[in-house]
């Protein structure tokens, strides 16, 4: 496999036969394109009468090993008719930053000095 999203669509693909699977890197929005920050939507059967944390469970089993060089990953689980009525995952939020990788680029400001009033 090419890169890190092509294992981890080859992982859920196995696992989950998912009939929709969107696997982005999302590292260059947190740290400057490590191979760390993933999206995954997966809309799956396998996810019929699943609570969110039981198909998260779900996702983290497939990937096993995987998760270990994941940093962070944003999951959009979907049975097909919930994404039939959807039809779309949410957009990520821009990385606030506080990562250790950002703290080498931009330094914390100094806490200003007390006031002598």
């Amino acid at each position: 496999m090419s890169n890190k999203a092509d294992r981890i669509r080859a992982a859920l693909q196995a696992a989950l036969s998912p009939s929709h699977l969107e696997v982005l890197d999302e590292s260059h929005m947190h740290s400057r394109g490590l191979e760390t920050h993933y999206k995954a939507t997966v809309v799956s059967e396998a996810f019929a009468g699943s609570f969110p944390v039981r198909r998260h469970q779900t996702v983290y089993a497939a990937l096993g090993g995987l998760m270990q060089e994941i940093h962070a990953l944003a999951l959009h689980t979907y049975t097909s008719d919930e994404w039939a009525a959807r039809g779309v995952a949410p957009d990520s939020p821009r990385c606030m930053g506080g990562s250790r990788h950002d703290a080498a680029i931009t330094p914390a400001a100094p806490a200003p000095a007390p006031r002598a009033d």
